[in-house]
Parts: structure tokens; C-alpha cells; sequence
């Protein structure tokens, strides 16, 4: 059961991803670590420079002659005026003064075109670096980006909330999808149905994508041990893809009150916000979450808004304060461990096998 089309696909032992958390959380020895047990380490290299990313695939080279792969954030159109970072600002100011920072009033503009070359060149040392996989997230690259990545044999990975985005991806070409349930922590990777729409449970989604595509799922949300991996394959998935459950791990780079969070949170305490990027995305509720509850609809879009509050997510990581930090965790809290990556992989696949005996 657990010897499937993506094991092949990915060249991987156990059909298991890690999640590609950008951010600072996919360290080399993480991604490293996670293919050296069998299963397959992702970059998550949404926000890092193309010269950052070259030296990251080359360092992991160095730990693992596994496979590992890469995931890059589609850029999409977006329009920001002074006005509406004037705003946003006034929202922020009040918090920037609560944790002893200026206030930021000389924000520049950012430029799609800029977003979007850098996003090139990503995608250029991703060929350079002959990386075997890549996933996308927040949409699907352009016709003529698929068909270079394709050339270079690279086995694509797509994102999709909902069966019609699910369906889009394999029109464009994309050889896995990863389908994301309501459930996950982190950013929201829909990029067609509106953010209540694309808010479908990972239970309803697997099977209802798994009819109606033809290349293999992948699910995510919410998954953290053997029981998550042989519930997605009795739906119909191939395999899993797992965040909250390696964010605690001992290699992972995510900061120590990031990770204590996690480890003392429970299912209830977290929720939707667009507050920290301009993007959806779920984490634990603290004091950031509910001061911008009442204006978050009014803020600009990622990758705006994103950056606007870097400051006051680095200086409250800085000063050890989890009331002011994006705390991404999926919906299963309570199941994450402080644990190696081959402890976590191992114990996963052998509730699997025990399961899969009962079966």
C-alpha cells in the first residue's frame, strides 16, 4: 500500500512529503534529513533570493544523495496605492509602538514586474541546479515556464483547495496535485475559488478530487502520524504531505516559541487570518490575530502587506514575544511532537504497517 505511483514518481521509499514551509523553517538538514529517512524534503523557498536558493540546493547536496525538491510562490497580478499602505500603516502603527518600534511611513511601493523576475530567476536555478521536483503554490505558472520545467524533466507538483483548481492543475500539465483541506496551517494555497469556497474539509476533498482527475493526490491538512497517511490512501490519495508534524521537529529552523506554541496549543485555538500577509492562512490566534481582526479585510494583498509587517514579526521573534509572530500550525496541535525527522518518519510508517495488517 504504501509502494505506490508517487513513490515511483518522486523515486522516494514512503510516500510521505514534507510540507515546503517558507520562512526559515526548511533548514538544509531538515529537507536533508526527511529524504535520508525515505521520504522527500522540500525547500521552501518561497521567500528566498535566487543566489540564497543556489546555496541551499548546494549544501542539501552535501547531506543527502536522496532526492529532495523545491516549492516557489506563483506571483499573481496585485495593485497597491499610497493610500491603501497609509491605511494598512495606521492599523500597524499602534502595535509597532507596543513592541518599541518607529513607525513605518517610508514604505516603497513594491513592483509585480520585479516579483515576477525574481520569480524567473528562481525558476532559473531550479533548471541550473537540476532540482528533480518542484512544487507551485498560489497558482500555476505560465504555459511556457511548465514547458521549460518539463524539458528539464522535473516532476511537477501543483496546489489545489477545491476540485475545479485541482483540475486546472492537470490541465496545465502538472504531474502530482497536492490537495490542501481546510485543515492546514500555514497559507491558504487556493488560487481560483473564493477564500470561504475553498475552505473544504481534507475528507470531502480527497475522494471528490480522486474522481474526477487523473494524476495521483496528495493530501494535506492536518495529517501528523500513521493514521492521517493510511486514511488518505483508503480515500484515494497516493500519499501525504505533513507541516505542523515537521515544524516541531529538532531540525526544523522554525523559532523555539513557535514551536512551544504548537506543542501547548489545542485544535481550538487556531484560525483564518489575512492580518500578517494579505493572504489567508491559518495559525494560532494571539494578540496580533484579534487587534487586526476588525481591519483585516481592508489590507493590502501578499506580498504587500507581508512585507509591511516583517518588522514587527522580527522584532517580536527577536524579543521571544508569540503575541506578535505568524504561529503557522495546522488544525491537529495536539499530535505534534518535539522529536527527530527519522523518529517521526519511523513511528509514522509503523502505525501505517500495523493499520494496514488490521485492514
Amino acid at each position: 500500500m504504501l509502494n505506490n505511483k508517487i513513490t515511483e514518481l518522486l523515486k522516494v521509499e514512503y510516500p510521505i512529503i514534507q510540507a515546503p514551509m517558507a520562512g526559515g523553517v526548511t533548514t538544509s538538514k531538515l529537507v536533508a534529513e526527511v529524504s535520508n529517512s525515505g521520504g522527500l524534503g522540500m525547500i521552501g523557498a518561497g521567500y528566498m533570493t535566487p543566489i540564497k536558493i543556489r546555496e541551499q540546493i548546494r549544501e542539501i547536496k552535501q547531506l543527502t544523495s536522496n532526492p529532495f525538491g523545491i516549492n516557489l510562490f506563483v506571483p499573481n497580478a496585485f495593485k497597491v496605492t499610497e493610500n491603501e499602505i497609509k491605511s494598512a500603516n495606521q492599523f500597524l502603527n499602534p502595535i509597532r509602538q507596543q513592541l518599541n518600534l518607529h513607525q513605518n511611513d517610508n514604505f516603497e511601493i513594491p513592483n509585480f514586474n520585479n516579483v515576477l523576475e525574481t520569480f524567473m530567476e528562481q525558476i532559473k536555478v531550479v533548471m541550473e541546479e537540476k532540482v528533480p521536483i518542484c512544487s507551485f503554490t498560489f497558482g500555476i505558472p505560465s504555459k511556457e515556464v511548465m514547458a521549460e520545467l518539463k524539458q528539464s524533466n522535473i516532476i511537477l507538483l501543483g496546489a489545489a483547495t477545491t476540485v475545479r483548481e485541482a483540475v486546472e492543475n492537470e490541465k496545465a500539465g502538472m504531474d502530482i496535485v497536492v490537495v490542501q483541506g481546510s485543515e492546514a496551517g500555514g497559507h491558504r494555497g487556493s488560487f481560483i475559488d473564493g477564500s470561504q469556497e475553498s475552505l473544504v474539509g481534507l475528507i470531502s476533498l480527497i475522494p471528490q478530487v480522486v474522481d474526477t482527475v487523473c494524476i495521483p493526490v496528495i493530501a494535506a491538512g492536518g495529517i501528523m502520524d500513521g493514521r492521517g497517511l493510511m486514511a488518505s490512501i483508503c480515500l484515494g490519495a497516493k500519499g501525504v504531505q505533513m507541516g505542523t508534524a515537521f515544524l516541531t521537529c529538532v531540525e526544523s529552523g522554525a523559532h523555539k516559541v513557535h514551536k512551544e506554541a504548537i506543542l501547548n496549543a489545542n485544535e481550538d485555538q487556531t484560525v483564518l487570518t489575512r492580518s500578517f500577509s494579505g493572504k489567508w492562512a491559518r495559525g494560532i490566534e494571539n494578540k496580533f490575530i484579534s487587534e487586526m481582526q476588525e481591519h483585516e479585510t481592508l489590507l493590502p494583498d501578499f506580498p504587500v502587506q507581508n512585507t509591511l509587517t516583517q518588522d514587527i514579526r522580527k522584532t517580536s521573534a527577536a524579543q521571544n514575544n508569540q503575541e506578535f509572530m505568524s504561529l503557522w500550525s495546522g488544525q491537529s496541535p495536539r499530535l505534534a511532537k518535539n522529536q527527530t525527522v527519522e523518529s517521526l518518519i519511523k513511528n509514522i510508517i509503523a502505525e501505517a504497517k500495523k493499520i494496514n495488517s488490521y485492514i
